[in-house]
């Protein structure tokens, strides 16, 4: 597992990358399917898909969440796949949600038979500017960090059982 996270301009990017023991078109289908969004992320994130998406992402697809941000308190999220390369790419942007800016990047590359290098790249920024960035900066940066930790290892055990 590697995970970097780095800051410019106000902006966070997240980069992720973890080998999967999956064929590239195992590996696509997992990823692409919205539900399986539910099996990767921790449950203390408390995260839901609240609308009903079919099952195959495609360029254009709204999906709706519901995600604990703290203790208690839970955010409405919207997010548009923006843009999809067949078992190469897909993007998530945000629309509506706890976020100024959230885009983000799925890179499946076949390195070896039965091997994929998924690449995560998350760029994402704060709301209400540098007082946001101040106030809840560190703190959902390492939430971020958390979650992309979280779902390798999840992705480690839910892959070799």
């Amino acid at each position: 597992m590697k995970i970097n996270i780095t800051k410019q301009s106000g902006i966070y990017t997240l980069t992720s990358e973890q080998i999967l023991p999956l064929s590239l078109k195992e590996a696509w289908e997992f990823f692409t399917l919205p539900t399986n969004l539910d099996k990767i992320t921790p449950k203390e994130m408390e995260f839901r898909i609240t609308n009903n998406p079919p099952n195959k992402t495609y360029k254009g697809q709204i999906i709706t969440y519901k995600i604990g941000i703290l203790p208690g308190i839970s955010s409405n999220w919207i997010t548009e796949i923006t843009h999809l390369e067949n078992q190469q790419f897909f993007v998530d942007e945000q629309r509506f949600g706890p976020y100024a800016m959230w885009h983000h990047e799925h890179h499946f590359e076949e390195i070896s038979e039965g091997k994929v290098l998924m690449t995560d790249i998350v760029n994402f920024k704060m709301p209400f500017g540098i007082l946001g960035d101040l106030f809840a900066g560190k703190l959902v940066k390492n939430k971020v960090k958390f979650i992309f930790e979280s779902r390798y290892t999840i992705l480690e055990k839910f892959l070799t059982s």
